[in-house]
């Protein structure tokens, strides 16, 4: 279902043609709230952001007119946590998708902070806005020559351990090596190991089991199989469910969900379940560094890249 267009003026007076969706995505392709929210709040005021195709390089216009909910994708919300107020001021609805890996030993992260400081990021959050909108990620699952499914479920136990009480939800998926996704982890001399069903079916028990030791909800993304078995049902990043949870009576995205308009996102990966929304964010900008990343050509294009971010531009890359 395309989200109606409307009319708007660009902050160097053009006119454009502007897509308005009711729900938007900050971001899967970039970590808005680590490393661009006062961009994200100027785009706030100024009504729309421009976001440019990876692919094509065309640039697209998106309005916030009809703007009501935002997921935010981190994995260091600490320097948006002050932000969060204007969004409320706002009367906006949001919820995040936190994810905490760990996988400090064999540098996959360089640019996260420490695995404590994010720990404790995620529970400031939590208990600014509550736990049902904070979801936790455990994501890639990644196997090396010395990380095996033992040592990497006992780290999410350590984690879990840490997180239980501060969230209802994890979601996991399997590591997809992406022709740039091999070529970076070779380059950062990472052997990757394949998953086997055996590995596979280990550390899915293992998650289930914890996940309901710990009283949340596990869940897969973007992953055709059925994980029921373990207790892992298949996930939504952006949840008609969870945001039907989150809406009040007469809110006109209420009344998208309730009219079954909700619909699969087709710009996702077949096996995603996510409704429809809107992306701001700008792909090969993300200054985490991780090696398995999907959205940057490289960690090192993708520092040089964040560099060129300005707060005044429209879109994230100046």
């Amino acid at each position: 279902m395309p989200w109606p267009k409307v009319t708007i003026t660009t902050d160097s007076g053009e006119t454009k043609e502007a897509v308005a969706p009711l729900i938007i995505s900050a971001s899967r392709s970039t970590d808005i709230p680590a490393f661009c929210g006062e961009w994200f709040l100027r785009r706030l005021d100024a009504g729309y952001a421009r976001r440019v195709n990876p692919f094509s390089g065309q640039s697209a216009y998106v309005s916030f007119k009809n703007a009501r909910l935002f997921v935010f994708w981190s994995k260091n919300p600490a320097p948006f946590l002050p932000l969060l107020k204007e969004l409320d001021k706002r009367d906006l609805l949001y919820y995040f998708q936190v994810t905490v890996n760990d996988y400090e030993k064999e540098g996959m992260e360089k640019g996260v902070p420490p695995l404590a400081e994010r720990i404790n990021a995620f529970k400031r959050l939590a208990r600014l806005i509550g736990k049902k909108r904070v979801i936790w990620r455990f994501d890639p699952l990644v196997l090396t020559d010395t990380l095996s499914p033992e040592e990497l479920l006992v780290r999410i136990r350590r984690i879990g351990g840490e997180l239980w009480g501060y969230t209802e939800r994890l979601t996991v998926s399997f590591i997809t090596l992406y022709a740039k996704v091999a070529k970076n982890l070779a380059g950062a001399g990472i052997g990757i190991r394949p998953w086997d069903d055996a590995g596979k079916a280990a550390i899915l028990q293992g998650i289930g089991d914890a996940a309901g030791k710990w009283k949340i909800q596990a869940f897969s993304c973007a992953d055709e199989n059925d994980y029921s078995r373990y207790g892992i049902l298949h996930g939504k990043c952006v949840d008609d469910a969870l945001i039907g949870s989150l809406v009040g009576p007469g809110d006109p995205l209420r009344d998208f969900l309730l009219r079954g308009r909700g619909i699969k996102d087709k710009g996702q990966r077949p096996q995603c379940g996510c409704i429809v929304s809107r992306d701001i964010g700008s792909y090969n900008t993300c200054g985490h560094g991780c090696v398995y990343c999907y959205a940057n050509a490289s960690p090192r294009s993708a520092a040089q890249n964040l560099r060129r971010h300005a707060v005044e531009s429209d879109s994230i890359v100046f």
